[in-house]
């Protein structure tokens, strides 16, 4: 009996001396580098290129970027109450040291694609777009090299991340990593395809998926639709006060989702963030005022093909 005890004994303290040296691993090593590279993209500066920068800028690079100087100078993303501890977005303005002034056109359409930063770090998968089309991501790079008031140089230098316990194990175990491909040229669906240019524009353009699936950790940036909860909503978002609210259901779900909706409907929700009831969408919800009829048209039509999902978001908000 003695020596099952001592046996035990041994057992517990390995077990515990393992934890303590996971923890501190975890505590103190750095982070993972990878290798940046450089990859080949036109940067047209035509009119029609910068206008289309501009909406793709304006409507989904604000919402993480936009600081308090009216640049794109970064701003808190997330708090430290958050699970993954504080963010804060980085300055993407044409700044040389503060910014992305001295990142090569090749570097940020990499960044663009992978979330490889230059000097090796990962920015994590918000960074991350591998189906924006070849053309989407040479007027996003237009636009950022552009004179727009937007890009022009802040002095501004956000908090580097604090992270949790959590984040850092997840970072330094690979759980959370970028994932490496063979990038290959990316087209832009042709318009008068309706359903692929509306999955295009939601899955990639401007990412609807990544709010109204279930979780920003189970989304799968390659395969949007491997996503779990797929465009079913649930997925906690924060406001402008960083309060965190729950996305909705875009299914068409008569009972919880869009299923009862017109398009003209979805439409005023869309632009002026204005549910057919008359009630006003939370501010978590931006409002896309620079987005095409026929683009939000073809949104509409490619979420009637979403597999239907039963979420009840109202009452997941209550419990």
């Amino acid at each position: 009996m003695k020596n099952f005890l001592r046996f035990l004994g041994y057992l517990l303290g390995g077990f515990i001396l393992l934890v303590l040296g996971l923890a501190t691993w975890v505590n103190l090593s750095s982070f993972p580098k990878y290798e940046p590279k450089s990859i080949k993209v036109a940067i047209p500066v035509d009119s029609a290129t910068l206008a289309q920068g501009r909406k793709i800028v304006e409507t989904e690079c604000v919402l993480c970027h936009l600081g308090e100087d009216g640049k794109l100078s970064g701003r808190l993303f997330s708090p430290s109450s958050g699970p993954f501890g504080e963010f804060w977005s980085r300055n993407i303005t044409k700044h040389p040291e503060k910014g992305i002034g001295t990142y090569t056109d090749g570097e940020l359409a990499y960044l663009l694609r992978t979330g490889i930063k230059r000097n090796g770090d990962w920015a994590g998968p918000y960074m991350t777009n591998p189906n924006l089309s070849d053309a989407d991501l040479g007027a996003v790079i237009a636009y950022l090299r552009s004179d727009a008031p937007l890009v022009q140089p802040s002095e501004s230098h956000p908090p580097a991340p604090k992270y949790s316990f959590l984040a850092k194990a997840l970072i330094k175990l690979g759980v959370f990593a970028p994932k490496f491909y063979d990038i290959q040229p990316v087209a832009t669906p042709p318009v008068s395809d309706k359903i692929a240019f509306g999955r295009y524009l939601a899955t990639a353009r401007y990412a609807c998926f990544r709010c109204h699936s279930a979780s920003f950790e189970t989304n799968d940036d390659f395969t949007p639709e491997n996503s779990k909860g797929y465009f079913g909503g649930g997925n906690p978002v924060e406001d402008a006060e960083l309060k965190p609210t729950l996305s909705a259901n875009l299914t068409m779900s008569k009972n919880h989702g869009l299923g009862n909706w017109t398009e003209s409907q979805f439409h005023e929700a869309v632009r002026a963030g204005q549910r057919p009831d008359g009630h006003i969408l939370s501010n978590a919800m931006p409002r896309f005022g620079l987005l095409s009829e026929e683009e939000i048209s073809s949104i509409w039509a490619y979420l009637q093909t979403v597999p239907v999902l039963e979420n009840n978001i109202v009452a997941n908000a209550a419990k």
